[in-house]
């Protein structure tokens, strides 16, 4: 049976096992480097699209205060269920899209990464996300963010297919760059054991909401696996392009690296960091 992943969290419950190849740990140690480059020591720092909160719980780990926001109320769970697991008070999760985001006060920092810029398909939300960073930012702040580039869409994936099969999760992964739209296109097709579904963050049965059965062997004694068909959108920036975003948002533009280094991202690039810097406002409170 084909269904769409939005019945309760299963893409959510799987997510983490799918992007078990991300080396957290070493872009948390190059965002640690970005933040006490530009003074951030320590204090409250906001991260937009943080998923199921892995990046959050690393800094939070470096003895950051954390607010993880996301649109997801799927992903935003499991993230909850991680900080219940480890005891951790000093994350608080918030439900909110990034492109409206609202928060209690200034904050340290803003940190957007693992390309969940690119998930802003157009350019004037992208400017709008930079805006209001700039709003929640105490005087002279920072916001990090990164994103994957043009080059890397059209170029290095393109039209091309992945597929890979392990015991519990199988996947197809189908792209498609759209050079008109600039917009990628991910197919992504997921063949998943029926048990996993039901994990929490601790390893533990979590029952579903109406999602499927309690049954997780066919009629043989084999495994039942479902399918699920995810579509992901992102969009293909340039370095021109981003720049002009952080410009007309008001913020300054402080550097362009190439990902995990300190070398001026060129056109070659295939993912970027950018830091830009809070501009004083005049309708904003400074203490």
């Amino acid at each position: 049976m084909e269904r769409y992943m939005d019945c309760y969290n299963s893409f959510a419950r799987v997510y983490d096992e799918l992007m078990d190849n991300i080396p957290y740990r070493e872009w948390v140690c190059y965002i640690l480097e970005l933040l006490k480059e530009y003074g951030i020591e320590d204090g409250l720092v906001a991260e937009l699209g943080c998923g199921t909160g892995n990046i959050t719980e690393l800094l939070s780990e470096a003895g950051y205060d954390m607010i993880g926001i996301d649109n997801s109320e799927d992903m935003l769970e499991v993230a909850n269920e991680k900080k219940q697991l480890h005891g951790n008070d000093s994350i608080l999760y918030l439900l909110q899209d990034m492109e409206e985001f609202e928060l209690f006060g200034t904050v340290n920092a803003i940190i957007c990464v693992c390309d969940s810029m690119n998930y802003v398909t157009d350019k004037a939300g992208i400017t709008e996300v930079f805006r209001l960073a700039n709003n929640y930012l105490e005087a002279g702040s920072i916001f990090i963010c990164d994103f994957k580039t043009k080059h890397y869409f059209r170029d290095v994936v393109g039209e091309s297919v992945i597929a890979e099969d392990r015991d519990d999760i199988s996947f197809i992964w189908d792209n498609y760059y759209d050079e008109e739209q600039d917009i990628n296109e991910l197919a992504l097709s997921l063949f998943v054991r029926e048990d996993v579904l039901k994990r929490t963050a601790a390893g533990e049965e979590k029952a579903e909401k109406g999602c499927g059965s309690d049954d997780y062997t066919g009629a043989d004694g084999g495994a039942i696996y479902r399918k699920y068909q995810e579509y992901h959108y992102q969009i293909g920036l340039d370095i021109e392009e981003m720049k002009k975003c952080v410009e007309e948002s008001g913020m300054e533009l402080v550097a362009m690296y190439d990902a995990f280094t300190h070398e001026p991202a060129t056109h070659d690039s295939e993912r970027v960091y950018v830091i830009a810097r809070e501009t004083k406002q005049s309708n904003k409170f400074y203490c």
